[in-house]
């Protein structure tokens, strides 16, 4: 049975989700504000995150920043009432996987839920890259969310390790940014080729000897990324 944490503040919300999240037969944890959800995201196991953005004390934002700092690889889905690119655009640089803009449908968040939930095993399930592999400067093994260099463990949040384990998959072949989007985020989520190419930014800071002069993650002007692999 998968387990959702629900950190939302509106009690009405949280027990609808709830009492739905429960009867399409998801395990269901819940806190109603920031520092209660923090401490859960942290201290618990969960295959789900609903955030809501607005929350007393501490905001959704701060809570995924601080669980993707400490290695939380969980899927996060940020709920916001706030619609503007801006605040998507953060929410999906911080380390959420995806966004909904309330009012949503129940339908709507349940499908993003499962898609979520089918992307995630793909990475952990095994073949030779259950075990470490080298990349650039540093060590990755895709099934169990770890990056290290050297005896340092690095931290890299989920959707790092999903765009990474894309362009292995595809090394030596040029990737159009819209297939990554299509791949890592699915065709129905509203990002931009900004977003990407922030998180390739970042990969390559991790990755590369040189982050300026990348060696790895090559762009291709005007069409997506190629990884090379030696």
């Amino acid at each position: 049975m998968k387990k959702v944490l629900i950190v939302e503040d509106e009690l009405n919300m949280v027990q609808g989700l709830k009492d739905n999240l429960e009867f399409e037969g998801y395990e269901v944890d819940t806190a109603m504000e920031g520092n209660a959800g923090l401490q859960k995201v942290l201290q618990e196991e969960y295959d789900l995150i609903l955030l809501d953005v607005m929350l007393p004390e501490v905001s959704g934002f701060d809570i995924c920043k601080a669980a993707r700092k400490k290695g939380v690889n969980t899927p996060i889905i940020l709920l916001t009432a706030k619609g503007e690119e801006m605040d998507k655009v953060l929410g999906l640089e911080l380390g959420a996987d995806d966004y909904i803009t309330k009012p949503f449908s129940l339908r709507e968040l349940l499908a993003r839920i499962k898609a979520i939930l089918r992307r995630a095993p793909a990475i952990k399930q095994g073949g030779v890259e259950s075990e470490f592999i080298t990349i650039g400067t540093i060590k990755i093994n895709f099934r169990n969310y770890r990056a290290q260099e050297g005896n340092n463990e690095i931290k890299m949040s989920y959707k790092e390790f999903e765009i990474l384990h894309y362009l292995y998959k595809n090394a030596g072949n040029t990737v159009h940014r819209d297939d990554l989007m299509s791949s890592v985020w699915g065709i129905d989520y509203d990002i931009t080729t900004r977003t990407v190419d922030n998180f390739i930014l970042k990969l390559r800071q991790k990755i590369e000897a040189d982050p300026n002069n990348p060696k790895i993650i090559l762009t291709v002007h005007g069409v997506g990324y190629k990884m090379i692999i030696e």
